[in-house]
């Protein structure tokens, strides 16, 4: 299938989620990504993580669009809410957890590169939200072997109240 341009509203977007790791709204199709950029925006309800502790080889950023999240970056929290952006260069462990009263949505930017590589470090900090490896890993599917990976449709409000 051929990258066609498209415009879509994330108001009348299906979200997805998948275990404890949030909903997201992806732009692209999940069997079609986007060639150069992968992209969705997350949501996270308090204490619950986007995924494990983590880090890749290719740039990412992250931009807080509601509500509060803890980032993880080299093993220290950092309190982030609406509007805070996170430059995160290739290497730098990473990991957002919900934080607040309510659901936080984060949109999540990363480019993707042939050969890119991916490590998952063992973090107590992040293992306190349930969000580290237990043992360190350059496989998403040892990191994550303990999930069932089935996604379903969810239904989420937007604009987040």
């Amino acid at each position: 299938m051929p990258d066609e341009w498209f415009i879509r509203n994330v108001a009348d977007m299906t979200a997805y989620a998948d275990g404890e790791f949030g909903a997201y709204f992806r732009f692209a199709p999940r069997e079609a990504p986007f060639a150069d950029t992968g992209m969705n925006i997350t949501v996270l309800q308090p204490g619950e993580a986007n995924g494990r502790y983590h880090h890749e080889s290719g740039q990412e950023d992250f931009l807080v669009l509601a509500g509060e999240c803890i980032c993880i970056v080299h093993d220290v929290e950092h309190p982030m809410r609406a509007w805070d952006f996170f430059h995160c260069p290739g290497g730098t462990p990473h990991i957002f957890v919900g934080a607040g009263s309510g659901p936080c949505a984060i949109l999540m930017i990363g480019a993707k590169r042939d050969g890119e590589t991916i490590h998952y470090p063992v973090s107590e900090v992040a293992g306190r939200y349930g969000a580290s490896v237990s043992r360190p890993t350059d496989s998403p599917i040892e990191a994550y072997a303990d999930r069932p990976g089935d996604e379903v449709p969810v239904r989420l409000d937007w604009p987040l109240s």
